[in-house]
């Protein structure tokens, strides 16, 4: 059983846990994941892994509820238990000494950037970060990755904290200013789309963290294929980390909505329990 030491609820349907799990704990790098169930019926859920702290055990994961399973995870307090904590799966981020390196975060994406920002700044480079959300309310993890950051440039889509406008936006302006050697993007499917796209019009290479359905997580049954420069790729083993010009987003974003309405329903289903239950 792997314990919930501390729960923390960071925005409107976004939550932080930190869990109990030594093994991964002393062996997770930025950019790997683990695979978690609630309970012995549950579904496996996919969570990139924020941080870890090898003295005490514990490892941290942030989560946004976007369906029956992580709404049901939302409810797990200080205290209580997960079933399984799998991990860490993966292969890791590739950190070296770049140069200057920019990092675009979206969403909960921002969760999963983060240890890869502070991996590349404690590996010497000149770190530029860009986050974007809808709102001020969304934006998370903004303090901790100022830390690791030589610039941290904040983008809003209501304009309620830093710039008003899309992430993209940010990286135009820095690609007109100075030479990036790297850049990377984690956040929804169709912001890494076109972060890639800007990336490519000025010649830098861009890796993004690919977030499909994913059941085992070690490349046996096959829901997390994504085609990548034209061959199939699993990206619980492949990835999660792939070079975005070689994405096929057009079917990666078609794949990513092929269960949405077995989804919607399971949450209905869901939410009715729980009114039922009071």
């Amino acid at each position: 059983m792997f314990k919930v030491v501390k729960r923390k609820e960071l925005a409107p349907i976004e939550f932080e846990i930190f869990v109990e799990a030594p093994r991964i704990a002393n062996k997770a790098k930025p950019g790997q994941f683990v695979i978690l169930r609630i309970d012995d019926h549950g579904e496996r859920i996919p969570l990139t892994i924020v941080d870890t702290d090898p003295e005490t055990g514990l490892v941290r994961l942030i989560f946004q509820v976007i369906g029956k399973s992580t709404a049901q995870l939302a409810t797990v307090m200080e205290g209580e238990s997960l079933a399984d904590v799998v991990g860490p799966l993966g292969k890791p981020t590739d950190i070296e000494n770049y140069g200057t390196v920019l990092l675009v975060g979206g969403g909960v994406g921002i969760a999963a950037l983060f240890p890869i920002v502070k991996g590349l700044k404690e590996a010497g480079n000149r770190v530029i970060t860009v986050l974007g959300a809808k709102n001020k309310e969304l934006l998370i993890l903004t303090e901790e990755c100022e830390k690791y950051s030589d610039e941290l440039i904040l983008m809003t889509d209501d304009g309620s904290v830093g710039q008003k406008g899309l992430v993209t936006q940010a990286m135009e302006e820095v690609f007109a200013r100075e030479t990036v050697n790297n850049a990377w993007a984690i956040g929804p499917s169709i912001m890494m789309k076109f972060c890639t796209i800007t990336a490519q019009k000025h010649q830098v290479p861009i890796y993004v963290s690919l977030n499909p359905i994913m059941i085992d997580g070690t490349g046996m049954c096959g829901g997390c294929r994504v085609t990548v420069a034209d061959s199939i790729k699993f990206a619980c083993v492949d990835g999660p980390e792939f070079l975005g010009e070689e994405v096929d987003w057009d079917e990666f974003i078609s794949r990513m909505q092929q269960y949405r309405p077995e989804e919607l329903r399971a949450n209905e289903i869901y939410e009715k329990q729980v009114s039922q239950n009071g």
